[in-house]
């Protein structure tokens, strides 16, 4: 421990073991520990004894419910877009051969009380039901307005600058209704609220280009792709490549994890079990430094184990719904998410699925029930809530670089753009993302 290092890592969470990765393929010495003796800190996979012993007090679930081991639920369950940005920094780091992903089967959005396949271009929009006849044309040339759109090709903006154009002003072009826009910006587009109507449209157009491309990839029925056994293996992943290329040095249960600052309050290095290693910077998830970050939120979530998918997506072994927030009278949308024995994470006939949203309340049951209620008959549910924290100090000062909670979404959109964005403020440049993509390849069904 007593050595030098460019950047110590405290925490195994999918944030810090990407950066740890990251960091190290770009030349630096990274020291990367973990106070707990398993990798994944709030992002880890659950055996079904360990998933009972954190949420009913013991280790003994029920037989029917078949074998402990053959059960992988992950606790923060997200899919990758699979033309994503996290898609692109697991093939940047070369991990991707270690892994094996498998074509997510659905995308969907509940409307107006039902739940529907979200259509992704033009032709699935006159296919829709979502939408009347005519408000299928309008949508079909939006549709078609967004799959021509080239950013470096002026022809195709139809005289529009979507860097000043907002994306209500260029909805309002196509006369699109509120409950298109509805799905459009929520279920394709991924906006957590609608703020993004008054932020310029470029960013809304690229997200919807996006969907679509990792829709085409696989030809499947959703843009998502999803490892087997689960998010559990990443961290594992990106520290045994990193091991085994000699990218830097990983140190499990290890106590305490004390950061050590100068008095000009810029860290200077970690110490654990009297030893201090010493560092130029320090990265962490928010429990390492709790006087430097405050509580923005709170998740609330119900982990389901059912014997049978998700009713209305096509019988659909793996699926994501998204309810947004008006079709719920709420502020924020909620997620429902699902995974099975097809990607092994449970045993043949069993599925996982979670419903998630940030909490509005103190009643997680409760709140959940919109969720809840579309998963048919479950055999077994569990409730809970997890604040999420956000950084507050200046990483320029005191060289600390935390990562966010983990929101309530079901994708890695959210999650990988902190990534970039620790990325850039640690090494002062942009990650460049230029990767092939044939890289990471996902079977189908």
């Amino acid at each position: 421990m007593d050595e030098e290092y460019d950047v110590i890592v405290l925490g195994t969470g999918l944030k810090e073991c990407i950066l740890s990765g990251l960091l190290s393929v770009d030349g630096l010495k990274v020291l990367h520990m973990d106070r707990n003796d398993y990798y994944g800190g709030e992002s880890t996979s659950l055996n079904l004894n360990q998933l009972w012993k954190r949420f009913r007090g013991d280790d003994k679930p029920p037989e029917t419910l078949g074998s402990s081991r053959d059960y992988n639920v992950d606790m923060i369950p997200k899919f990758m877009m699979a033309n994503g940005g996290l898609v692109r920094v697991l093939i940047h780091t070369d991990v991707t051969k270690y892994l094996n992903f498998k074509a997510v089967d659905g995308s969907f959005v509940y409307n107006k009380g039902k739940i529907h396949k979200v259509p992704a271009n033009d032709v699935e929009a006159l296919k829709s039901p979502l939408m009347g006849l005519f408000e299928k044309r309008r949508a079909r040339k939006f549709f078609l307005y967004v799959q021509d759109y080239e950013e470096n090709n002026p022809k195709s903006h139809e005289g529009m600058d979507l860097s000043q154009v907002t994306a209500r002003e260029l909805i309002s072009k196509y006369g699109l209704d509120d409950n298109t826009v509805d799905f459009i910006g929520h279920a394709l587009a991924l906006h957590r609220d609608d703020n993004y109507l008054g932020e310029p449209a470029l960013d809304f157009v690229k997200r919807m280009k996006l969907y679509a491309e990792s829709l085409a990839r696989f030809q499947g029925g959703s843009p998502y792709i999803y490892p087997l056994y689960g998010l559990g293996e990443l961290p594992q992943v990106c520290i045994c490549k990193a091991e085994c290329c000699l990218w830097g040095t990983y140190m499990l249960s290890k106590p305490e994890c004390k950061v050590e600052f100068d008095e000009s309050g810029k860290a200077f290095g970690v110490t654990s079990e009297g030893e201090t290693a010493k560092c130029k910077k320090v990265v962490c998830d928010p429990s390492y430094l709790p006087d430097k970050v405050t509580k923005v939120g709170k998740v609330a979530r119900a982990i389901c184990i059912m014997s049978h998918p998700i009713p209305n997506t096509n019988d659909s072994h793996s699926v994501q719904v998204i309810l947004p927030q008006k079709q719920l009278g709420r502020k924020s949308d909620m997620y429902l998410f699902c995974c099975s024995y097809s990607h092994n994470v449970a045993p043949s006939g069993k599925y996982i699925a979670f419903v998630l949203t940030e909490a509005e309340t103190d009643n997680p049951q409760v709140e959940l029930k919109p969720g809840t209620d579309l998963l048919g008959p479950v055999d077994e549910i569990f409730f809970d809530t997890y604040d999420r924290y956000k950084p507050t100090n200046q990483s320029d000062v005191d060289h600390c670089f935390i990562s966010g909670s983990y929101d309530a979404t079901t994708h890695f959109e959210t999650t990988v753009q902190d990534v970039l964005d620790m990325y850039s403020k640690i090494t002062g440049k942009v990650l460049d993302l230029t990767v092939d993509l044939s890289a990471a390849s996902a079977a189908e069904e």
